[in-house]
Order: structure tokens, then C-alpha cells, then sequence
């Protein structure tokens, strides 16, 4: 830890460094009606640098609520909207040769941009969706011989629509892997959609969105994530949770049949740095156990893999993250 966060100073700076998260909560429920656990996450990934994956039936805004984040934080966007005819150059460019200088010259694609929405990503067939794994993972972009850096911050934030639904594609798990978070997109509650009909019914519903913080502030805020005090004993619970996801049977449960494969290593970096983006999220310099389980879920449930006998006896990983998490003792 680079820095004592819980002295009376640091916690000023710590309440100056997010006092945008706010003010951007309130911008952009101006435009997205409730959808506070989505929000909520989408801040997670921005502060710990983790990209992260929507699931839900169309209509549930998850494209607004990201083009809405995008111009609440002044972010460069681009929007790519995937499908089964796209090829791995409509995302990262190509290289276009020359006739008049007889020389290949960079075309850089639309993943060079701060916020990318991969837009229904699960529509474009695997080498489309792999053509996204070095940009994820290293934040840089191979054209040729050349290397290129993408700029800072870079998140992608991608949309899917249920695997059971006509015409999508399961993602490879090396690069749902990649993903910090996943998230499950629900329907809103009838208050809710009463507020949306009178809002959105309109032929030009009105979705101005003002910039309210910049990336430089998001910034700040990132280097403050990394001095967040996780306990020893927190640690260990998290590698414990990550560790019953491969070995369930030291904890007592009777779950070996339904899992076919574990967590992996990078499960455990994402739910130490998403808890301690939450924890700072609520105002806190220090991690405790409810923090991992609030945000547990959605890092686990896309990197727990259920076997044939799961998925015959209708258990999702859903289920076998929480009986997790009720085996596993907490500090």
C-alpha cells in the first residue's frame, strides 16, 4: 500500500478525489430511469479498469446507459455493432496500400477510442470476437509489424443478448475471462416503467446528457483504488472463494459434478480490485467482507463453468457462485 487512506487528511482527499461520483450518478439517471445496479457496475469497471459484459433481452437500455456514461465522463466513444458478416478489420483497422507512394499506410479501426460499446457482441462469429482479446488484455493493437498503444483509459463495455436467442454465438471462454464483470440486465419495476413511459414516449425524447467529470479526475480516482486497505484475512477469503470454484470439496460441498471448470488466477486479481473500487465507490478506504459478496456475483458467474450435469439438471452458475459463498466462512 503506497498511502495511509484512513488518516483524517487522506480521507479528505479521498472524498475530494470522488465527489464527480455523485454528480455523475445524477446526470445520467436523467436520461436511464432506475437501472442503479447497472450504473453502479458500470462505475466499478471505470474506476478498477475492468471491462465488462451486459446480458439482458433487448430494450433494457443497456446501450443508452453506456452512451450515457460516455458523455457524462467527456470520454471518446465509438460504437461497434456486431454482426455475423463483420471481419476482425471493421474493428481494429487494417493496413491500405499505396499505388502512388508503392507503400502500405495504417487505417486505424474504431477500437481506438476510450469507451468501445461492442454492441450485441455474441451476433459476430469467434474470430470476430478474438479479434478483441489483445486490445482487452494489453491494451495495444498488432497492424502488420507495428504496435499501437490505445489510449488511457480504454474499457470495453459489450452488450449480448441471451445464448438461447436466434442467431447469437457463445463467446469464447478466453475472452469472457477477460471481462472484470459480468452483468445480468433485469426488467424494471412497474413504477419504473411508468416513469419511462412518461419520459420516453415522444418522437424526440430528450437525452441531452452534459459532461460532469473528465478523464483526468476518473484518473485521480484509479490511483486512489490502488491504496484501498485490504485486511490479510480478506485476501484469504478471496482466494478461498476463487479456490472452492476449483476444489469444492474442501469446503464441504458436494459440488464437483456440476462444475467443469474453476475460476481462474484472474478471478481473483478482478474481485480484489472491484471490491476495493466499490469500497471507494461507498466512501471507504478499506475493503470489507459484504463488499465482496455485493460484487462478488458478477465477477464469478461468467468464469465458473457448469458441466453437462449442471446444465441437465437446470443449475446455472448463478446457484453454484452462491452456494459458495454460503460454504465459505467469512473473516
Amino acid at each position: 500500500m503506497n498511502e495511509d487512506l484512513t488518516s483524517p487528511e487522506s480521507e479528505a482527499k479521498l472524498k475530494e478525489a470522488t465527489r464527480w461520483i455523485p454528480a455523475l450518478r445524477e446526470e445520467i439517471a436523467r436520461v436511464i430511469v432506475g437501472q442503479h445496479y447497472l450504473v453502479d457496475r458500470l462505475l466499478v469497471g471505470l474506476l478498477a479498469n475492468g471491462h465488462v459484459l451486459l446480458e439482458g433481452v433487448p430494450g433494457l437500455a443497456k446501450t443508452l446507459s453506456i452512451r450515457t456514461l460516455a458523455a457524462a465522463t467527456d470520454a471518446e466513444f465509438k460504437r461497434i455493432q456486431f454482426t455475423p458478416d463483420l471481419l476482425p478489420a471493421d474493428i481494429i483497422g487494417t493496413l491500405i496500400y499505396s499505388p502512388k507512394d508503392e507503400s502500405f499506410h495504417t487505417r486505424k479501426g474504431p477500437i481506438f477510442a476510450n469507451l468501445i460499446l461492442a454492441d450485441e457482441i455474441n451476433r459476430a462469429p469467434a474470430k470476430v470476437q478474438s479479434a478483441l482479446l489483445e486490445a482487452m488484455q494489453e491494451r495495444q493493437v498488432t497492424l502488420g509489424d507495428e504496435t499501437y498503444k490505445l489510449p488511457e483509459p480504454f474499457l470495453v463495455l459489450a452488450t449480448e443478448n441471451p445464448i438461447d436467442q436466434e442467431g447469437t454465438y457463445p463467446l469464447p471462454e478466453a475472452q469472457v475471462d477477460r471481462f472484470m464483470l459480468k452483468l445480468k440486465v433485469g426488467y424494471p419495476s412497474k413504477s419504473e416503467e411508468r416513469e419511462i413511459l412518461d419520459r420516453m414516449a415522444s418522437t424526440a425524447p430528450k437525452l441531452d446528457v452534459s459532461a460532469v467529470t473528465s478523464l483526468a479526475e476518473i484518473g485521480e480516482a484509479r490511483k486512489l483504488v490502488n491504496d484501498v486497505y485490504v485486511d490479510p484475512k480478506i485476501r484469504d477469503y478471496i482466494v478461498d472463494l476463487v479456490l472452492a470454484t476449483r476444489e469444492p470439496a474442501q469446503f464441504k460441498l458436494d459440488l464437483d459434478q456440476y462444475i467443469q471448470f474453476g475460476a481462474s488466477p484472474r478471478a481473483t486479481i478482478s474481485l480484489t480490485l472491484a471490491a476495493k473500487a466499490w469500497a471507494l465507490i461507498q466512501g471507504r478506504a478499506y475493503v470489507i467482507p459484504q463488499d465482496i459478496k455485493d460484487i462478488g456475483m458478477d465477477v464469478l458467474r461468467h468464469r465458473l463453468i457448469p458441466s453437462y450435469e449442471a446444465e441437465a439438471e437446470e443449475i446455472s452458475s448463478e446457484e453454484l457462485v452462491t452456494k459458495i459463498f454460503d460454504a465459505v466462512p467469512v473473516p
